[in-house]
C-alpha cells in the first residue's frame, strides 16, 4: 500500500449523491477520493458531441440512448424488457428479473451518473410523506421529518441551481419555506399546455368516484434543475457566469430533449458539482469497487476496485484503497448489490429489501385545438392536489406530470404517427398500407400532433420487503462480478392508486373535451401489462429507484440509521434514494441531494472526532 491509496474519505460512485458529499468534504480540507465504475467521455466537448450525435442517429430516443455501451460497468436500458403477446415480459441485459412484473426502470454508469438523462424535475416532498405508517396505515416511516430537512433541501435547491416559486409551492401544495425564501431561479415559464389546462381547469372540483369528496384542480409549476433567470431575491444571489451557482452551459431554450440529452447543458447535471471540487479531491474514473474491506471490529478499512482500459474488454487489474470512512454513493441497485457482494450491513436482513420506483401510468387524447406539443422541457407544470390526503389509506396518492412532449412516451410520437400516416404497419415485416404523402400528409399531421395531450402519473410505491435485490454467482458481468437479481411486483395498494388515476384522468379528459385515445393491452411494447379488477392496465418504471438500504431507528429493522451511516460499521456510509423507506410522489433527486449534504456533515463530525488530540491526565488532575 503506497501512501497515494490512503485517504480521509472514499466515495464510490460519482453521480449526484457522490458528487455532492466529495464537494462539502473536499472545502473543509477533507482528502477524498472518488471511485467511478463509468467512463468520463463525456467531461469534454468532442465527447458531448458525440453524445449528441449518438443520440440524433439512434432509432430509439430512450434515456440511454447518446450514451455508449460499457461492458465493463453495464447499465440496465428500457430496451432490456420485452413484452409477451399474452401478458407478462422477458429480460435481457444488465438486470436479471424474476418478480411477478418487471421492473422497468434504468440508469446510467458514467461520471455524473443519471444526472447525464434524467428531467431534470427537483419537487420536494410533501410533509406527510415521511410517516405514512403512522398516518396512512402502509409502507414504513422515517426516522426523520420534513422539518429535520428542511434545510438540506434549501442548501441542495442551492447547489442544484434550482428554478422555482417558493410562494406557489407554499400556497398550493402547503410545503412550509421560511418566510422570504426564494430560489436561485425564477421558476422555468410555464408552456402554452399549461396555460391552456390551468384555464380549464383551476378551481374546478373533481371527484374520484361519483359519491366521493371533490377535489380542487390546480395547475402548478414544477421546480427545475436547469438555468434560467437568476433570482436577486435568492440569499446566495450570483449574477449569471459568476462563480457560487453551478450554472455553465446556456439557459433552456426548450430543445425538447432534457431526457435524454441537453444540447446546450442548460440542465443540471453532477458534473456541474465536480467543476467547482476542491483540488483536495481526486476522481478516479474507470474503477469498479467490487468489496468493502472490514477489520474484524466491523470498522471498514477501504475498498477493494477494478481499473480496466478499454470499456468493451474485460482485462483490468486489481487495486485496493484505504480511507477513514467509505461512503457508497453508487445507486440504490448497486449499493445494494456492493454491501451484497462484500457481505456486510446486513444484520437487519434488510440489505437490497423494499426496492421501490414511481410506477407510472400514462393517458393520452387529443384536444380540441392545437397545444404547441415537443417544445420545452418535459413537463413544466402538473396537479398536485391528489399526492395526500383521505384517500392515501384506501389508495396510493400520485403526481399528475403534464407533458410538453405530446405521445412521445407511450406511443414514439411523432415518428410514429408519421409511420402510421405513410401505412408502415407497427410490427417489423407487417404488410404495407395504402399511405399518405405530400400536402395530405403534412396537413393530417398538423392537425394531428398539434392536438397531442398525454398526462403522467406517478403513484407513491410503499416499501415491501418481497420487492427486493439479491446475487446469483452464476450470472457474471465482463469483470467477473454477479449481475444483480431484481423481484419486483405492485402491491394491492398500489394498484388501487393506479386505478384511480385512470378514473381521474378519464374526467380530466372530460372537462377539457379531450378524446381519450388511451388503451392498454399486452404485446412487446408493454411489459407492464396487467389485469386488475377486470380492466387492462401498463405501467412504465420512472428511473426513480429507492429503498435498497432504508434508514430507521433501530438496527433490527434498517441498514442506515438517520445519517445514512450503516448501524454494523461506525465509518461505512450508504447514501442515496436507496436510504428512503418512502418515496412519496415527488422526483426523489432533490431529496436524495438533501441527505447527502446532511450526511456529509456527519462524516465531517465524524473524522474531526476522530483527529481530536487526545488529552493525557497526570495524577493531581494536570494534563
Amino acid at each position: 500500500m503506497t501512501a497515494g491509496d490512503r485517504h480521509d474519505v472514499i466515495v464510490v460512485g460519482a453521480g449526484l449523491a457522490g458528487s455532492l458529499v466529495a464537494k462539502h468534504l473536499g472545502d473543509r480540507g477533507r482528502r477524498v477520493l472518488v471511485l467511478e465504475a463509468g467512463t468520463r467521455t463525456l467531461d469534454t466537448w468532442p465527447g458531448h458531441l458525440d453524445a449528441l450525435n449518438t443520440y440524433y442517429a439512434a432509432l430509439a430516443k430512450v434515456p440511454n440512448a447518446p450514451y455508449r455501451p460499457n461492458a465493463a460497468a453495464p447499465s440496465p436500458d428500457v430496451l432490456d424488457l420485452e413484452g409477451l403477446p399474452s401478458g407478462g415480459y422477458r429480460a435481457h441485459g444488465y438486470f436479471l428479473q424474476d418478480g411477478p412484473l418487471p421492473y422497468a426502470s434504468d440508469y446510467l454508469r458514467a461520471c455524473g451518473g443519471t444526472t447525464l438523462h434524467w428531467m431534470g424535475l427537483v419537487p420536494r416532498m410533501h410533509p406527510d410523506d415521511f410517516a405514512v405508517r403512522a398516518d396512512y396505515g402502509y409502507g414504513r416511516d422515517w426516522p426523520l421529518g420534513y422539518a429535520d430537512l428542511e434545510p438540506h433541501y434549501r442548501a441542495a435547491e442551492h447547489a442544484l441551481g434550482a428554478a422555482g416559486d417558493a410562494d406557489e409551492q407554499r400556497e398550493a401544495i402547503g410545503l412550509p419555506f421560511p418566510p422570504g425564501y426564494a430560489y436561485p431561479m425564477r421558476a422555468i415559464p410555464r408552456s402554452h399546455l399549461d396555460r391552456l389546462l390551468a384555464a380549464r381547469l383551476d378551481g374546478v372540483p373533481l371527484r374520484e368516484t361519483p359519491d366521493g369528496p371533490g377535489t380542487v384542480l390546480r395547475v402548478v409549476t414544477t421546480p427545475h434543475a436547469r438555468n434560467g433567470t437568476p433570482d436577486p431575491r435568492h440569499d446566495h444571489y450570483r449574477p449569471a457566469g459568476a462563480t457560487g451557482l453551478p450554472n455553465y452551459g446556456e439557459r433552456c431554450v426548450g430543445n425538447a430533449s432534457c431526457v435524454p440529452i441537453c444540447p446546450v447543458q442548460a440542465k443540471y447535471d453532477a458534473r456541474k458539482t465536480q467543476a467547482a471540487w476542491s483540488h483536495r479531491v481526486t476522481l478516479r474514473a474507470r474503477a469498479v469497487v467490487n468489496r468493502v474491506l472490514v477489520a474484524g471490529d466491523g470498522r471498514v478499512l477501504g475498498v477493494e476496485y477494478q481499473r480496466y482500459d478499454d470499456p468493451a474488454a474485460p482485462a483490468h487489474t486489481t487495486r485496493t484503497a484505504e480511507a477513514d470512512v467509505v461512503v457508497l454513493a453508487a445507486h440504490a441497485v448497486e449499493n445494494a448489490r456492493l454491501l451484497l457482494l462484500s457481505g456486510l450491513a446486513n444484520s437487519s436482513d434488510q440489505v437490497g429489501r423494499n426496492l421501490m420506483d414511481h410506477p407510472t401510468l400514462l393517458t393520452w387524447g387529443l384536444l380540441n385545438r392545437p397545444v404547441g406539443p415537443f417544445r420545452g422541457p418535459g413537463s413544466t407544470s402538473g396537479l398536485e392536489c391528489f399526492r395526500t390526503g383521505p384517500a392515501r389509506r384506501a389508495r396510493a396518492p400520485f403526481r399528475v406530470e403534464i407533458a410538453n412532449w405530446g405521445w412521445s412516451w407511450p406511443t414514439g410520437a411523432p415518428a410514429s404517427d408519421v409511420a402510421r400516416l405513410l401505412g408502415i404497419g407497427a410490427e417489423p415485416g407487417a404488410p404495407r398500407g395504402a399511405g399518405l404523402f405530400g400536402t395530405a400528409l403534412r396537413e393530417t399531421l398538423g392537425h394531428e400532433v398539434g392536438r397531442q395531450l398525454c398526462l403522467q402519473f406517478a403513484m407513491e410505491q410503499d416499501a415491501e420487503s418481497r420487492n427486493r435485490v439479491t446475487l446469483d454467482p452464476r450470472h457474471r458481468d465482463a469483470l467477473g462480478n454477479p449481475r444483480p437479481v431484481l423481484t419486483y411486483d405492485l402491491s394491492e395498494h398500489v394498484k388501487r392508486g393506479i386505478a384511480a388515476a385512470r378514473a381521474v384522468s378519464a374526467r380530466l379528459f372530460a372537462l377539457l373535451g379531450a378524446d381519450d385515445r388511451t388503451a392498454y393491452a399486452p404485446g412487446p411494447a408493454a411489459p407492464g401489462w396487467y389485469r386488475f379488477e377486470g380492466r387492462d392496465y401498463v405501467f412504465q418504471g420512472a428511473g426513480h429507484a429507492a429503498g435498497t438500504h432504508v434508514m430507521g431507528d433501530s438496527p433490527a429493522t434498517s441498514v442506515v440509521d438517520p445519517w445514512q451511516r450503516c448501524w454494523d460499521h461506525p465509518n461505512l456510509y450508504a447514501v442515496g434514494c436507496g436510504s428512503m423507506p418512502s418515496v412519496g410522489t415527488s422526483n426523489p433527486s432533490l431529496t436524495m441531494a438533501a441527505l447527502a449534504l446532511r450526511s456529509a456533515e456527519a462524516v465531517d463530525r465524524d473524522l474531526a472526532e476522530l483527529r481530536r488530540p487526545l488529552v493525557v491526565r497526570q495524577p493531581g488532575g494536570s494534563s
